[in-house]
């Protein structure tokens, strides 16, 4: 029997409805599996818990999540009551970074049944995998003066380890699928860091012959997402670019709610984290309008991750045969409720 320690995390707002939805499927997988055993372990942590205690988690958040085979995270977030910086740098970011989850890693792929508002959609299916600890989202920086002399500084900090570790993430992974990587730079505008990224790419596409490679610049690779997504296979891109690439795959796929995502600590050490796309979304929380796709999909990486790549197949091809016969949430076009488009997955799941 294999058995997996599960940190379930809803967070805020529809997480506390989607995360219990997709955990409804991973029981149901583990259960067609026979011998799978998931174990959950569930976390308040959230804006809530802010308000109660004047932090995102205890001081021993981090120690108590570690002893766990992943995280499953729902969403993080209300502005209302928590501003998005500390909520964020408090809970998602930290577990990032103090997890050192290198990698990020996140899917676009258009789905049967899901219309999408590309105009003329070819048949696209592409990974984005996005540095996730350092570049244009360290920290390094701060302010000086005040009034109409105050000065913001951001430094950009990118290592040719960090580099590295996200190109090779990539090609191990393109050499799985089509064999083809493409690298976002910005080379042409950014005179320090994107030539070294450019570098440390070409350097590492030698060691990977048998895999093709390509360059785009962020603003020209962002318009291919929307006029010719179904030529790329792996995007490679810096954190910032990998980020604002991640939100254009959702979009095309037809919506922010379908989205997965994986965030990945490529040695082992700490546990990796699974979490949708899409925010909490308070403006719908508790009302069942929310799209479970999103972390079901998630979850299906999360399978993937432990080796169980054909469960994960299943739990897709469950997820297509749902949304193609219409059974859907609003977001999509639909009219079911959250809990409607979970009973059909699972059934179609079984079946």
């Amino acid at each position: 029997m294999k058995k997996f320690k599960i940190a379930s995390i809803p967070g805020d707002g529809i997480g506390r409805e989607v995360v219990p939805a997709a955990t409804r499927v991973l029981d149901a997988v583990a259960e067609l599996h026979g011998g799978l055993k998931f174990e959950y372990e569930e976390f308040p942590y959230s804006c809530e818990y802010y308000l109660q205690h004047g932090k995102m988690m205890p001081e021993d958040g981090i120690d108590r999540l570690s002893d766990s085979d992943a995280v499953f995270l729902g969403a993080v977030g209300n502005a209302d009551l928590v501003p998005d910086h500390i909520s964020l740098w408090g809970l998602l970011i930290k577990i990032r970074r103090d997890f050192e989850q290198q990698i990020n890693v996140r899917p676009a792929k258009l789905l049967r049944g899901i219309k999408t508002p590309l105009v003329s959609p070819k048949d696209f299916d592409l990974v984005i995998v996005r540095e996730n600890s350092e570049g244009e989202y360290s920290e390094v920086g701060g302010r000086i003066y005040r009034g109409e002399d105050e000065i913001s500084i951001q430094n950009n900090i990118f290592s040719r380890k960090g580099m590295e570790r996200a190109m090779r993430y990539a090609f191990e992974l393109a050499d799985k699928r089509k064999k083809h990587v493409t690298s976002a730079t910005k080379s042409n505008g950014i005179v320090h860091t994107m030539p070294f990224w450019d570098e440390v790419f070409k350097d590492l596409g030698e060691e990977y012959p048998e895999v093709e490679t390509d360059s785009q610049h962020i603003d020209a690779l962002s318009a291919f997402f929307v006029t010719q997504p179904e030529k790329f296979d792996i995007v490679v891109a810096s954190n910032l670019f990998g980020d604002i690439l991640s939100d254009i795959g959702a979009a095309i796929m037809g919506s922010v709610g379908i989205a997965p995502t994986a965030n990945i600590n490529v040695e082992g050490k700490y546990p990796s984290m699974f979490e949708p796309v899409h925010g909490s979304a308070p403006n719908i929380a508790g009302k069942g309008k929310a799209n479970p796709i999103g972390q079901i999909w998630t979850a299906k990486m999360m399978l993937d991750h432990f080796g169980e790549d054909e469960l994960g197949t299943l739990v897709l091809e469950s997820i297509e045969n749902t949304v193609s016969a219409g059974i859907t949430t609003a977001d999509i076009g639909g009219k079911h409720s959250t809990e409607e488009v979970t009973d059909e997955i699972l059934r179609r799941l079984k079946k």
